[in-house]
């Protein structure tokens, strides 16, 4: 039987090459984001490939609507194989025109981190883990050396990496497997973390199932 993989934060570098991936190995590929737009785009750009591909608009900063996707896709595809989780606000926060406060740590937090959790613990079911299932997360290496000038994104790559340390022994106990890939530099081609080398990572942490982290 095919399997799938469903990417929520679908998008031209980590999200779109991991994609890729999967999809060459065999995976039928659902990309999520908030843009239907760019999800379009991205559709015949899978398709061209020959890639088996779907879309579905869903924004990680809103529970509900998470939900309510994820719901949707498992009536018309059924449980998926892997789930990966790859959002976050990334931009230096040094040249915000407003002050890094309160309620901006609070929006941050909600899409970089709290999102990533009600996303698992919708997948993260009985389905999910009689399928062996696995969830990829793409971490920061802000949460091992943090910056003054990415305050929030700092605080939210730690606090991310905690819950999948977490996680990773908890979900074991249910034949989940949770995997993080902490990208230590900037995502771009022909760099430390050229988007094609952090798919290749990604594939490498599903196909092993063992370490919960891998730094590159």
């Amino acid at each position: 039987m095919q399997k799938t993989i469903w990417v929520l934060g679908a998008g031209k570098g980590c999200g779109n090459h991991t994609a890729e991936k999967f999809g060459k190995n065999g995976f039928r590929v659902v990309l999520m984001s908030r843009s239907a737009e760019r999800l379009a785009a991205y559709e015949k750009e899978f398709k061209a490939k020959n890639i088996e591909v779907y879309t579905a608009v869903a924004d990680a900063a809103d529970p509900a609507s998470v939900t309510e996707t994820f719901k949707n896709l498992k009536a018309k595809f059924g449980t998926p194989d892997v789930f990966f989780y790859n959002v976050g606000i990334t931009g230096l926060d040094s040249g915000l025109n407003r002050t890094v406060d309160f309620d901006l740590l609070l929006e941050r937090y909600k899409i970089d981190v709290a999102g990533a959790y009600h996303a698992i613990t919708q997948i993260a079911d009985d389905g999910f883990s009689k399928k062996q299932g696995a969830i990829l997360v793409t971490g920061g290496g802000l949460a091992l050396n943090p910056m003054f000038e990415y305050l929030p994104l700092s605080m939210d790559k730690a606090a991310l990496r905690a819950m999948c340390l977490a996680l990773h022994a908890e979900l074991k106990k249910r034949n989940i497997y949770l995997g993080t890939l902490t990208v230590t530099n900037v995502i771009a081609p022909g760099e430390k973390c050229d988007p094609a080398i952090l798919a290749e990572d990604f594939w490498q942490l599903y196909t092993n199932r063992a370490d919960c982290e891998f730094v590159r």
